[in-house]
């Protein structure tokens, strides 16, 4: 080993084809998000700054990016409390029709988005099945902020219940006799043992709900309403800028819209790597 060293030769890489797979992949991603991404940035930079900072800090668009990143946030939390309990039933229970509800859970992924947008609506309007309910008691669902959260967690559930399965059905059952035997109850075993493994499943699963839910769509044009400073989302508005031909300040929300998300996802990781290192997960 110390001859080759000194001769200067290369110990051969442990993954064969690892500068060919490298290249590949930053190949691949340059063309399908790098390019793109910086494509956008460039466009919406034909305003010039000042330019940019006026569309980006209208009323209208602080109105809809609002909407959109708050109402994406408070799903994407749901999604992770109740996604988690969810994919703990799933796998720590037997009771019949599991299998069942299972597959039900993968149902947002397959149903299209339009497809949930015109389903939520007919439940939550208020001559609705649900929402006929709902009206008397003074709960308005269908065109309000509520809704779009509503349809923003339907489609976000799968992320987090998909993420957080698998570490479960992995978990080692000995830590949690373990901690039983050790005098534990069983809120000190779950928020002590077994919480500190599941959060990184249940922070990746939030972002992934969280990253949806920004720029979603289909399902959620149906049900909000798309009321100026009200229900519109930043998605809608960039569509209405496209259809009036206002391609750089379509793109200007678009960049504004990035930038935010990645100030969260990055975020999102900070904690992710954080929480690694305190808990000894690297």
């Amino acid at each position: 080993m110390a001859a080759a060293h000194g001769l200067g030769l290369k110990r051969p890489s442990a993954i064969p084809g690892f500068g060919l797979a490298l290249g590949f992949t930053l190949t691949y991603l340059s063309l399908i998000v790098l390019i793109p991404l910086a494509a956008l940035v460039l466009k919406s930079a034909t305003l010039g700054l000042s330019g940019f900072w006026e569309v980006v800090t209208g009323p209208r668009t602080l109105a809809a990016l609002r909407l959109s990143f708050l109402t994406s946030l408070f799903a994407a939390t749901v999604n992770a409390v109740f996604g988690t309990v969810i994919a703990w039933a799933l796998v720590r229970y037997r009771f019949p029709g599991r299998r069942l509800l299972d597959a039900f859970v993968d149902l947002p992924f397959a149903l299209p988005t339009a497809v949930a947008g015109i389903a939520l609506t007919a439940l939550y309007a208020p001559n609705g099945w649900i929402g006929s309910w709902l009206v008397p008691l003074g709960l308005k669902v269908a065109y309000t902020p509520l809704g779009i959260t509503i349809a923003l967690i339907f489609i976000g559930l799968p992320f987090v219940v998909r993420t957080v399965q698998p570490v479960l059905e992995e978990f080692d059952r000995e830590l949690e006799e373990a901690s039983a035997t050790l005098g534990a109850n069983r809120r000190q075993t779950v928020f002590r043992v077994m919480l500190p493994t599941l959060l990184p499943a249940i922070l990746t699963g939030f972002a992934l709900a969280l990253a949806r839910a920004v720029g979603e769509y289909g399902s959620v044009i149906f049900i909000a309403g798309n009321m100026p400073y009200i229900s519109e989302i930043a998605p809608l508005l960039i569509i209405i800028r496209l259809e009036e031909f206002s391609y750089p300040q379509a793109a200007a929300i678009g960049t504004a819209m990035l930038m935010i998300s990645f100030a969260l996802l990055f975020f999102v990781h900070l904690i992710q790597a954080w929480q690694r290192r305190r808990f000894g997960h690297d």
